[in-house]
């Protein structure tokens, strides 16, 4: 009950910085394209600097070793979602539907079903409910689905017309400020060469970390404030899709995962992965290549309000009582 608690205090935290970046947009206090250089600074430095903490610190070859399986795991759960996504997208928007928005809109809606805000909220959950040591844990669980997300979900997420295509994907994917630090952050931490990293980097490593979050859910904010509230509320397909993502799949994923006698930290790292609410890039990509955004932005605002709620009664249900 006590991380109940604490897991539910995260994420009223979490909303009210999401609801301070919903009415800096609203109020026009901060610049139309604030979004982008939070997107920018989340990017290319507090992402990359709370990873190369975090390898440095707390990554050896003993604990390596020790928490390779998650990878393994982390993939396994990965790819099993994208499989579901397919048939799920299909629900939504019929296959057979021949204009190219309706079949990006069923794009949309497949990668919503195989990815939620796993990387900016689930690293914000995690470090303030467990910290440093779960993090690690985390980010090796994570490890492979961050790369899938790049290139798979990329792929998905920008128009056809546009498209360079999976492999090309994958291999922006390996070049990304994030999967650069993450990997240099291992290297440095399995060779040992984490005791000639000066200290005052490590600490500067450690404050910018520490901004992810808040600068995260700022941003979460700042983008829905730039829609019709209203609009975004009417889209019942959304809702449907926001307790699949919230609540369906993660009890299912759950279930199995009990069933087979999973631990109490697999089933905390999957129940992290998999019931964080919709994720931004269904906002971020097609806005970037042309592509329709008020469907991302419904996502955002309906799933990441109830995911104040659903995520510590998803723990208190899957982890504390069953």
């Amino acid at each position: 009950m006590e991380i109940f608690i604490l897991t539910l205090k995260q994420m009223l935290m979490m909303f009210a910085f999401i609801l301070v970046g919903f009415l800096l947009r609203k109020k026009m206090i901060i610049f139309e394209n604030s979004d982008t250089v939070m997107a920018r600074l989340e990017t290319y430095v507090f992402v990359p600097a709370l990873s190369l903490y975090t390898m440095i610190t707390q990554c050896t070859v003993q604990t390596f070793a020790e928490n390779s399986k998650l990878i393994l795991y982390g993939l396994i759960i990965n790819l099993v979602a994208i499989i579901a996504a397919y048939p799920l997208s299909a629900m939504f928007i019929r296959k057979s539907s021949a204009s190219p928005e309706k079949a990006y809109s069923r794009n949309v809606y497949k990668y919503a079903m195989a990815y939620g805000n796993y990387g900016f909220m689930g690293n914000f959950i995690i470090l303030g409910v467990w910290g440093d040591a779960m993090f690690y844990k985390y980010t090796m669980f994570t490890f492979l689905v961050a790369i899938l997300c790049s290139s798979w979900g990329l792929y998905i997420l920008i128009p056809k017309e546009q498209n360079e295509g999976l492999w090309h994907n994958l291999k922006k994917a390996l070049i990304t400020p994030p999967i650069i630090a993450l990997v240099a952050g291992i290297i440095i931490g399995l060779s040992g060469l984490s005791r000639f990293v000066p200290d005052f980097l490590i600490t500067a490593f450690n404050n910018a970390g520490q901004c992810q979050g808040p600068v995260a859910m700022l941003l979460a904010g700042f983008v829905i404030g730039g829609y019709d509230f209203k609009k975004l509320l009417l889209n019942k397909k959304v809702y449907i899709a926001t307790a699949l993502r919230l609540v369906v799949l993660p009890a299912i994923l759950m279930v199995i995962l009990k069933l087979l006698g999973a631990s109490e930290e697999l089933m905390v790292l999957a129940l992290v992965l998999s019931a964080t609410p919709l994720g931004l890039n269904t906002i971020v990509y097609p806005a970037a290549y042309g592509g329709e955004t008020q469907t991302g932005a419904s996502m955002a605002t309906i799933s990441h309000t109830l995911s104040v709620i659903t995520i510590p009664l998803m723990y208190l249900l899957f982890i504390v009582i069953l």
